[in-house]
């Protein structure tokens, strides 16, 4: 059905003051910009009374069997159906002007979105998720799914998961909303639900609908620079946090003046976000970033034996760590490390030469001929005594030793999604994500270069050994 068909209007739907358009898309997956809109439904809601429009749509992408046991739509179902593009012009001309609808509306409206701008139209309405719209009205209801609406407004659907009759639900229940809640209670919750917060006129309006409410990190865009990397528990609520702010805060009315496009990563969890926005800050280092800036590539010490079995500091970066050694202290520099071996040389009679500090030679270190050494260079003190002098100076400095056998993945669960990430982990260093078993067998296998980082040292220090640790995974052929 490609024009447009009125159908009997059940209430006048009296809570809405601006043409609506009650939209539902069936896909080939749920990611807007992977995946392809196979089937569109839409019913507008005017003065002139109730219309319906829908169509199938070819996809060109091969429907999974699970989308097809879904729906009921197959490869041979949309084969001979127009591509989007076809349907663009009409469809556009539907939705212009009239505030948009869905169940679950970020979804629906972010898939029209990446189809318009596939073939270089702008889409750009204002949307109202029916979803929020239920949670608002009837706020001691657990679920708000459609099934449970329509459980709940006692609606039938002839096909449910086919477009037109789930956007035929989501009217039924708008109308039935405000016969069970009266059209006032209706037009006050979709005014509270449509008030925005205010963004810089750089920015799509439609911003606020997009942002995902679950975990990440966001990237602020300017011009030509990146300006800023943050972190969230809610994308969504901490990115409209900047810009409320922004008469209040210096740093957030620069950032809304400059600001020209905002991008995001979506995880699975905390940790993830906050793994990202420390190595996403180090190596892309935006202009409003401080704090995090610093620390990039560290080097830690740790201790080797000679040929005699002295202990000597030695500098070690990341990619010269191995699973089980004993490290001491962080440090920006293997220069930056001279400094503290010298005071720790200097506090406890240690011996130049064993601190790497002086180049050997036959004579005592400098600081045995001031009296500070207590003299391992002219034998008046042992080897051991010493190493355990030095172990014990260092021991305060210690980082916490790694509790495994080589490298382990954690496992980070989206508790709302059920999606997981697997953070494949050796010696304190962040090696890559996978987000399945699979793929984290397939990164350890060719991991990441290690990098020491205080940042990822004291994250992956609580996930492992805080108080609510995650569970922790050996990838096929490694540990013991």
């Amino acid at each position: 059905m490609n024009a447009l068909t009125p159908i009997q209007q059940i209430n006048p739907l009296r809570g809405f003051s601006q043409p609506l358009a009650i939209v539902d898309l069936e896909t080939t997956g749920g990611r807007a910009l992977v995946d392809r809109i196979t089937e569109i439904g839409v019913i507008l809601v005017d003065e002139h009374g109730v219309r319906e429009w829908s169509s199938l749509v070819n996809p060109q992408l091969r429907i999974p069997p699970f989308i097809t046991q879904l729906t009921g739509i197959s490869n041979d179902t949309v084969a001979d159906a127009p591509l989007f593009a076809d349907l663009a012009g009409t469809l556009h001309d539907l939705l212009k002007g009239r505030l948009f609808i869905a169940h679950n509306a970020r979804f629906d409206y972010g898939f029209l979105k990446a189809e318009f701008e596939r073939i270089g139209l702008r889409f750009q309405v204002r949307s109202l998720c029916s979803v929020r719209l239920s949670r608002a009205l009837n706020p001691t209801q657990q679920r708000h799914n459609l099934d449970a609406v329509m459980s709940q407004y006692r609606i039938h659907a002839d096909k449910r998961h086919r477009a037109l009759d789930d956007a035929r639900v989501v009217y039924e229940f708008l109308s039935k909303a405000e016969i069970h809640h009266g059209a006032n209670a209706v037009a006050q919750a979709v005014s509270l639900l449509s008030k925005r917060p205010s963004l810089p006129a750089y920015l799509d309006e439609s911003l606020a609908d997009e942002l995902p409410e679950g975990p990440g990190v966001y990237f602020f865009h300017g011009e030509a620079d990146l300006l800023y990397v943050g972190k969230a528990k809610n994308i969504r609520a901490r990115v409209l946090s900047h810009f409320s702010a922004d008469l209040k805060s210096t740093k957030e009315a620069r950032l809304s003046q400059q600001v020209r496009r905002i991008t995001w990563e979506a995880t699975a969890g905390e940790l993830g976000a906050l793994l990202l926005e420390a190595r996403y800050v180090k190596t892309l280092q935006p202009l409003h970033n401080r704090q995090l800036r610093r620390q990039a590539n560290l080097v830690s010490l740790t201790l080797k034996a000679n040929n005699e079995g002295l202990l000597m500091p030695q500098a070690v970066s990341g990619h010269e760590l191995r699973s089980g050694t004993r490290l001491y202290g962080l440090f920006n520099s293997r220069a930056a490390t001279v400094k503290p071996l010298r005071q720790l040389a200097l506090e406890h009679g240690l011996c130049d030469y064993a601190m790497g500090l002086e180049r050997m030679a036959k004579r005592p270190c400098p600081s045995r001929q001031l009296k500070r050494c207590q003299g391992l260079c002219d034998g008046n003190e042992s080897i051991n005594s010493h190493n355990q002098r030095l172990l014990d100076v260092l021991e305060e400095h210690a980082l916490k030793a790694w509790p495994f056998q080589g490298m382990v993945a954690l496992e980070e669960r989206n508790h709302k999604t059920n999606e997981r990430a697997y953070y494949l982990v050796d010696n304190w260093c962040w090696l890559g994500t996978a987000h399945s078993l699979e793929a984290l067998n397939a990164l350890a296998q060719a991991p990441m270069p290690p990098v020491l980082d205080k940042d990822s040292y004291r994250l992956l220090l609580k996930a492992i050994l805080g108080p609510s640790p995650l569970t922790v995974h050996q990838p096929n052929g490694h540990g013991s």
